[in-house]
């Protein structure tokens, strides 16, 4: 069973820079693709970008490309999510997700508890 846990969440202000980590513990981490997911008050959740498991392989949705960029550490077990330029409407709860199928990562195995990431204009 593995566990994910996120922090770097806050309250930012439009144009500002945030880096989530999501720390796993439990699992043979670099087994699994990771992403990161988030979903906005009254809105479906949504993917935003997700990395295979060795780090060689990337993808972000087209509403951050350019502006985010997913990597991960699997000497630290800990992927992360460094977002710049941040904008009012990437405000949402951030979750981190892990499971073994890169292209279904929708379908996720394990999921963390999500983290608040506030973005003011």
């Amino acid at each position: 069973q593995v566990q994910l846990v996120e922090s770097g969440g806050g309250l930012v202000q439009a144009g500002d820079s945030l880096r989530l980590s999501c720390a796993a513990s439990g699992g043979a981490f670099s087994r699994y693709a990771m992403g990161w997911f988030r979903q906005a008050p009254g809105k479906d959740r949504e993917f935003v970008a997700k990395i295979s498991g060795s780090g060689g392989t990337t993808s972000y949705a087209d509403s951050v490309k350019g502006r985010f960029t997913i990597s991960r550490d699997n000497a630290k077990n800990s992927v992360y999510l460094q977002m710049n330029s941040l904008k009012p409407a990437d405000t949402a709860v951030y979750y981190c997700a892990g499971g073994s199928f890169y292209f279904r990562l929708d379908e996720a195995e394990y999921w963390g508890q999500g983290t608040q990431v506030t973005v003011s204009s």
